[in-house]
C-alpha cells in the first residue's frame, strides 16, 4: 500500500474520529434529555395544578355530608341532656313529656346517623382527607423528583458543552450555550397550593 493511498484512507477516518470526539451527536442528545426534563417538570407542575383542587372539592363534599348529620346529632344530644326532670316533679305529666320530647329528637337524630353509617361503614371524609394527604405529599415528592432529574441533565449537559474535546462542536458547531438549573424563588417555591376547608 502506497503512502498516497494510505493517506486517502487515513484521513477520512482522522476527520470521522475528530468529530466524534468534538460531541457532533454528544451535544444534542444531551440537550434533548435536558429539554425533556424540563417537561417532565411542567408536567409535574400541571398534575399537581390539576390534582389538588379536585381533590379538596371531594373531600369538601364528603365532609359537609358529615357534618350536616354528626352537627344534628350533637344539636340534639345538647337539647336532650338540656332538660332534665326533678326527682320530685317526676308526675308532672310535662315535665316527663318535654324530657321524652327531647330523648325522642336524638333517639331521631341518632338513627338518620345510622343509616348514614349504614350506607358508609365507616365515616369517608376521614378517608378522603387521608387520601388528600397522601397525593399531596405524593405529586410534591413528583415535583421534587422532576426538578432533580432536570438539574442533573442540566449538569451533564454544560458539563459537557464545556469540556475537551466537546467544547470544540459545541463551540464551532451549536454555538451552544448552558442551559439554566432548576433554582426555587423564595418568594413562593413555584406556589404551591394552600388547602383550606
Amino acid at each position: 500500500m502506497s503512502v498516497r493511498t494510505f493517506a486517502r484512507i487515513a484521513l477520512p477516518l482522522a476527520a470521522v474520529a475528530s468529530l466524534s470526539g468534538c460531541g457532533v451527536n454528544t451535544i444534542p442528545t444531551k440537550e434533548e434529555v435536558a429539554k425533556a426534563r424540563w417537561a417532565d417538570v411542567e408536567s409535574s407542575y400541571q398534575r399537581r395544578a390539576d390534582l389538588i383542587p379536585n381533590l379538596v372539592a371531594t373531600v369538601k363534599g364528603y365532609a359537609a355530608q358529615e357534618k350536616s348529620v354528626l352537627v344534628e346529632v350533637t344539636n340534639a344530644r345538647a337539647r336532650a341532656t338540656s332538660v332534665t326532670v326533678d326527682p320530685t316533679k317526676l308526675s308532672d305529666p310535662s315535665a316527663v313529656a318535654n324530657f321524652e320530647q327531647a330523648q325522642g329528637a336524638l333517639s331521631s337524630s341518632l338513627g338518620r346517623l345510622l343509616v348514614s353509617v349504614e350506607k358508609y361503614p365507616d365515616l369517608k371524609s376521614n378517608e378522603q382527607f387521608l387520601n388528600l394527604q397522601s397525593q399531596i405529599e405524593g405529586t410534591e415528592n413528583r415535583i421534587n423528583v422532576s426538578r432533580r432529574d432536570y438539574n442533573e441533565a442540566v449538569r451533564d449537559y454544560n458539563t459537557t458543552i464545556r469540556t475537551f474535546p466537546a467544547v470544540i462542536g459545541a463551540k464551532v458547531i451549536y454555538g451552544s450555550k448552558p442551559l439554566q438549573p432548576f433554582k426555587a424563588t423564595s418568594a413562593g417555591a413555584q406556589n404551591a397550593p394552600t388547602v383550606a376547608f
